[in-house]
């Protein structure tokens, strides 16, 4: 019988990270999205690797951010959206 079992290490790589519209410093964004990414993925996992490695080329799809959050706030936000798509909502391309 398999057994199933977590994974010793999981590593996300984000190429890029967009930030066109919004006046806020882009480090406090990185800081603040690797925090939050860093949190979802140790609190719920990446479902969508589940059964082993999984590489995607672009995930898309994910909700419009409103300008006026402040840099903690969109970083946040940007992460939830990432492990959402992670996690089997958008649109995923591999």
């Amino acid at each position: 019988m398999g057994v199933k079992r977590e994974p010793h290490e999981i590593r996300i790589e984000v190429g890029e990270l967009v930030l066109d519209g919004f006046r806020v410093d882009p480090d406090r964004v990185s800081a603040s999205f690797e925090h939050e990414l860093t949190r979802l993925v140790r609190e719920h996992g990446v479902p969508l690797a589940a059964d082993g490695a999984l590489t995607l080329d672009a995930l898309s799809g994910l909700p419009p951010m409103p300008a006026g959050l402040s840099a903690r706030r969109l970083g946040q936000e940007l992460a939830r959206a990432v492990h959402a798509g992670l996690s089997g909502q958008g649109e995923v391309t591999r």
